[in-house]
Formats: structure tokens, sequence, C-alpha cells
């Protein structure tokens, strides 16, 4: 778990600058005919440049620098020359990066060309979500606001919420304490302390809740098949607003 004061603090701001702009220039170059392997170059070569490490790369054995998810496939998405980007596609991407002790981490759902209306309305709910759980994360609060008020808002639009998949505490470590569910019931869990660092992430799908992990013991997938959106922001508990970090 990390308090950060004000010198670590100024430590996840230029980690989490480096996310976001890693992730601009991802959602930038995606497009018809692109590989997923081409995508994670892009951002690779932007953490790299920028003199931070990518937080993923080597991550539990993970063997490329971003998630790169396509459609049904919820998170942790491996990239490939195989895999190849396709008109009204949703592309996941998540990305981290590592600079003087600390990381930052965040994720978009990309809209490839023209999408249907199923997937631009989970488009909008996913970050409509992620607003929600952010603005819940005040000092004083718990863990089980912020997921109450990503599910409430989910389900009550029709959709649902991965369930085996969770938010995080981030700094010196990738994954810290506490978790934050993306479910729950208000005043329940972890009190949030300013200071403090996690990450929201909301994954939510068009169906069912269920989610499978595939052969490459990596890739995530939907067990009804159907599309699924992820949405991430690293932030810190203040005595106000959340500050966002990767905005």
């Amino acid at each position: 778990m990390s308090i950060v004061n004000a010198v670590e603090l100024e430590y996840m701001r230029e980690s989490c600058s480096i996310v976001r702009e890693a992730l601009d220039a991802m959602m930038a170059f995606i497009k018809p005919g692109v590989s997923t392997a081409d995508i994670d170059r892009v951002g690779r070569k932007i953490i790299e440049s920028r003199g931070a490490v990518p937080s993923f790369l080597g991550y539990d054995g993970f063997p490329a620098s971003v998630c790169v998810s396509i459609n049904n496939e919820v998170v942790h998405g491996i990239p490939s020359t195989k895999r190849i980007v396709r008109e009204g596609d949703l592309v996941g991407i998540d990305v981290g990066a590592f600079k003087n002790g600390y990381h930052g981490d965040a994720a978009e759902t990309v809209p490839v060309g023209r999408i249907s209306s199923e997937a631009a309305e989970l488009l909008a709910v996913v970050y409509t979500a992620r607003d929600r759980g952010v603005a819940a994360a005040r000092a004083g609060n718990k863990v089980g606001d912020i997921g109450n008020a990503i599910q409430q808002y989910v389900e009550g639009k029709g959709f649902s919420v991965v369930k085996t998949l969770v938010g995080h505490g981030i700094g010196r470590k990738l994954h810290e304490t506490p978790q934050v569910p993306n479910f729950g019931s208000p005043g329940t869990g972890y009190r949030l302390k300013a200071g403090l660092a996690i990450a929201i992430e909301p994954m939510i799908n068009f169906g069912r809740s269920p989610v499978s992990i595939q052969k490459d013991a990596w890739t995530i997938v939907t067990d009804d098949g159907t599309l699924s959106a992820h949405a991430e922001h690293t932030i810190v508990i203040t005595d106000n607003e959340p500050l966002i970090l990767t905005t």
C-alpha cells in the first residue's frame, strides 16, 4: 500500500504522464489493418524514450509491454503480429510505466471506425462508470463505496460487471493493497485515506459477468462471447476531490 508524500506524488505524476502519452499515441495509431504487436511497439517506444520501463513487460512472465484486448477479450490480451485490428472492433489497451521507483497504470477502450450502437453504448457506460468510481474515491469513504457506485450504474444500464478482476493499490509496486472491486456495498471494506494511490478500472460486459482465461494463460474472455470494455485511471485520494494522475 502506498501513501504518497509530496515528493513521491511528483514521481507518480511523471510515471502517469508517460502512461498518458503512450496511451494517446496508441489510440491515435489504431486503425484497421494494424496488428496488436504494432500497437505494443508504439507504446513501448514512448515509454522507453522517456526513460521509463514498461511495467507489464516480464510481469509474472507477461511477454509484452502493453495488454491489447479485442472485442470479447476482457483484459490481458498478448500482442501478436497475427492479431489484426478490423473495422468495427473495440480495442482495449492497458499500459503501465515505471520510473523513479513508482508505477503509473491506465487503460482505454478504442472504437475502430464505425462500430455498432451496442458497442457505442457499452463504451459510454464504461467511461461513465469509471468517472463515478473516481468520484466516490474520497478520504473517509470505503472501497465498497467505489465498487457500489460502479456496479449500480453499470447494472442499471443492463450490462454486467466482471467480478473476478479488480482495481488495486499502486505505487512502488504495480499491484498493491487494497483491492478495489467494481462491485460491493456502501460503507464496506478498506477506509480510504488521503495520499493513498489506487487504480480504478471497471471491466464491464455487454452480456453476462462470467469470464475465463485462455490457453495462453493470460487472455481473459467473456464466457458468452459478448463484447467487453475496460477503462482505468491511477488516482490519489485527497481531503477534497480525488487527484487523477492519468487524465
